[in-house]
């Protein structure tokens, strides 16, 4: 099994600063901050008509944050929800509230211990009005958004369910353009199989994610993205069979068809995945499992 093998949908049509309407209840945004990790750039959702919500105002960008301002001329905004607190995804809150208020809804990420590294960008001051739990109810005009915890690319992320549409709305769990980095401490590879189980049991018709198009099929397209999960797991315990026992050595075998410039991404997913492959007696780690670590199957 390949990457292939997971039916991506790369294909999008949108204009920068233009809001769509993309089914009778939600709008959809996009940011312009396209990158190798966001595609053409963050998907903000506005959810009704007339007293709205507002999922993931995006980055710091006044563009988008002006956008949002200008499409909910008469509407009133009452609750921002973030999918978690990536520098993609919850810094244009402030700007936002300030400019047209909200209650903000969000998770607090577990805390770092200092001095233990983390390649992410995340947004550590945010401070939402309600943190939210799994199940937790954001209810609006006809339609209400239930909180799914769904910890793994980070650990206060949450994927939010619109019943009245079957839609869940997966932000960076599971994405239709690529898969998903999954990047120590923050970001956990046990916890991320645990909550792609979360997704297979529910019932949701339709996945609108963060990044890229809509996914109109999820169940086979989730169990893709698990199975892809599971075969990169082989193929790390064939690098270690083999004499691979270093990160790089590993990315080096596994990765080639990447650019170089993705190896760093590459590298922390790998180390989720021999994280998870100690924890579950598959491997063993010199010492605390880190990217500078040897390791071997157990």
């Amino acid at each position: 099994m390949t990457e292939a093998t997971i039916p991506f949908r790369k294909r999008m049509e949108f204009e920068y600063g233009e809001v769509q309407q993309v089914s009778p209840l939600v709008r959809r945004l996009v940011a312009r901050n396209p990158s190798s990790f966001t595609f053409h750039g963050t998907n903000t959702y506005i959810i009704g008509h007339g007293r709205v919500a507002v999922i993931d105002p995006g980055p710091l960008l006044e563009e988008q944050t002006s956008a949002l301002v200008k499409a909910l001329e008469g509407e009133t905004v009452e609750n921002i929800l973030v999918t978690h607190t990536h520098h993609d995804h919850s810094p244009g809150v402030t700007p936002l509230k300030e400019k047209i208020g909200g209650e903000v809804h969000g998770a607090i990420p577990r805390e770092i211990p200092p001095g233990v590294k983390t390649a992410e960008s995340i947004q550590y001051d945010f401070a939402p009005d309600h943190v939210l739990e799994d199940g937790t109810i954001v209810n609006g005009d006809d339609w209400s958004l239930e909180a799914v915890h769904t910890p793994g690319h980070m650990s206060n992320h949450m994927c939010f369910a619109l019943a009245e549409e079957d839609i869940l709305f997966t932000g960076d769990h599971i994405m239709s353009w690529n898969t998903t980095v999954v990047s120590p401490p923050d970001g956990n590879m046990a916890e991320y199989f645990s909550s792609l189980e979360v997704c297979l049991a529910r019932n949701e018709k339709t996945y609108w994610p963060a990044h890229g198009p809509s996914i109109p099929d999820p169940e086979p397209f989730t169990r893709a993205y698990r199975n892809h999960r599971r075969m990169r797991e082989g193929e790390i315990r064939k690098c270690l069979d083999n004499g691979h026992h270093t990160i790089p050595e590993i990315v080096g075998r596994l990765y080639k068809h990447l650019p170089e410039k993705m190896h760093g991404a590459a590298s922390r997913s790998v180390l989720a995945h021999l994280e998870h492959m100690v924890q579950t007696g598959r491997a063993t780690s010199e010492g605390t499992p880190m990217e500078t670590a040897t390791y071997r199957t157990a």
